[in-house]
């Protein structure tokens, strides 16, 4: 289950005069791209102990079993 901030992630920004907005915004980015891989890493691990292949979760998640073993290869 993805955490509040992942899925009330702002996707509109009042694009006013302030210099602070574009700081602001990519810094909601980085947040929201943080807590979504940590979210993703979690349910790969998930997956991995529930008997799922890497294979199942590729096709889910739309990547292949070659590049998430490269990246959570430790998770199971």
């Amino acid at each position: 289950m993805l955490t509040p901030e992942v899925t009330d992630v702002e996707t509109t920004f009042d694009l006013g005069d302030d210099d602070s907005v574009p700081v602001a915004r990519l810094a909601a980015i980085a947040r929201a791209r943080a807590a979504l891989a940590r979210e993703e890493s979690a349910a790969v691990r998930h997956a991995r102990m529930h008997g799922m292949s890497w294979a199942e979760i590729g096709r889910v998640l739309g990547v292949s079993k070659q590049a998430l073993h490269k990246r959570f290869g430790k998770a199971g």
